[in-house]
């Protein structure tokens, strides 16, 4: 196969862990840490970053490979990038920069470039969303631009365009181009924890009651979700309800400790009763590098993407979805979005 030309908007945490990653899997001939080592004949190391789009100062007009490195970001180093010759662009601000994120970072003054004209020009296949949480203005914008380019649209952050809007799903079928999203599950983070030890109550007839989830870090990612996360609210809330079949409260809270980085610590709490209405609780703690997290899930949802595309597909991706995002259009218990996945890859079901 040939290479997967990928666009990102947001040049944040999430996509330096992303670039790093595409390297390390170059320079290293390894599975490790892989779901997918192969998806349509793409592994991740034939991703070619072709085009980035920012707002932030230090890093608009750098080569990919030191602006990753800019402040705010602050994710741990896994690999070396070497210079790639892709400079970032200006993108438009429009509410990508609320109050709280304008006192860590200097918007860029410059005159936002023409999206579409350099997606065509790039002859992108794939673009990853994942500006600032709360930038429903900027997702919208991105995402006309994107699909009415020929572009497939992925949408890691909770905007809700794929799960929500049937003006984009419409649109992608005029366009030709599949969706994907809305808000990626973490590889190994506290959704997928916490979904696994529901289903472990639902299995084993153990009746939830209530539960909680308390997630910090230091990323701008936390900021955000500290001062507007209604939305991620809302994604986490529903990828844990859509499990039950019958009500329970749960809630989820988010903190912001810069100490902490990169690095998230998630506490999860379960409430339930067994045998005889007997009491059980189970609290466990995890702990992350939060942007590797997403690097490891966002590999396989761009690749997805890029195999619908060569396949002629349009629309939404009910399967690739249900598995990797916590607001799919859809939701489907893990096992069987895992196998509703596995149809979609070898061919046998077309979304």
């Amino acid at each position: 196969m040939g290479k997967l030309r990928l666009a990102i908007f947001g040049l944040g945490n999430c996509a330096s862990s992303l670039i790093q990653g595409i390297y390390y899997y170059r320079d290293n001939k390894t599975d490790l840490g892989l779901l997918y080592p192969e998806i349509g004949g793409y592994r991740p190391q034939d991703i070619e970053v072709v085009a980035a789009f920012d707002v932030n100062a230090q890093k608009v007009g750098k080569d990919i490979s030191e602006a990753i490195w800019e402040e705010p970001n602050n994710t741990e180093k896994l690999w070396d990038v070497p210079k790639t010759g892709v400079k970032v662009l200006m993108g438009p601000v429009m509410d990508g920069v609320p109050g709280h994120l304008a006192r860590m970072m200097e918007v860029a003054d410059e005159k936002p470039v023409n999206v579409a004209e350099v997606l065509k020009a790039e002859k992108v296949d794939v673009v990853m969303n994942i500006i600032p949480t709360g930038s429903h203005d900027a997702t919208e914008y991105y995402a006309e631009q994107t699909i009415k380019s020929g572009v497939s649209f992925v949408n890691g952050i909770p905007e809700l365009i794929v799960s929500k809007s049937s003006e984009f799903e419409e649109m992608s079928k005029v366009y030709g181009v599949p969706l994907v999203g809305d808000d990626f599950k973490s590889q190994l983070g506290a959704t997928i924890l916490n979904r696994e030890i529901i289903n472990l109550f639902l299995a084993r007839g153990v009746k939830l009651d209530n539960a909680y989830q308390l997630n910090y870090a230091g990323n701008t990612d936390f900021v955000n979700l500290v001062f507007r996360g209604e939305t991620k609210h809302v994604t986490k809330t529903s990828a844990l309800k859509s499990l039950l079949p019958y009500e329970a409260e749960i809630s989820t809270g988010f903190t912001y400790i810069p100490v902490q980085k990169d690095r998230k610590i998630a506490r999860i709490e379960l409430n339930g009763r067994k045998w005889g209405g007997a009491p059980v609780r189970v609290s466990t703690e995890l702990s992350v590098n939060d942007s590797a997290d997403a690097g490891g899930v966002m590999v396989d949802m761009i690749r997805c993407a890029k195999l619908a595309l060569d396949r002629g597909l349009s629309g939404r991706l009910e399967s690739v979805s249900a598995y990797y995002a916590k607001h799919p259009p859809v939701q489907h218990p893990d096992h069987i979005a895992k196998q509703m996945l596995d149809d979609f890859i070898a061919g046998k079901r077309d979304s």
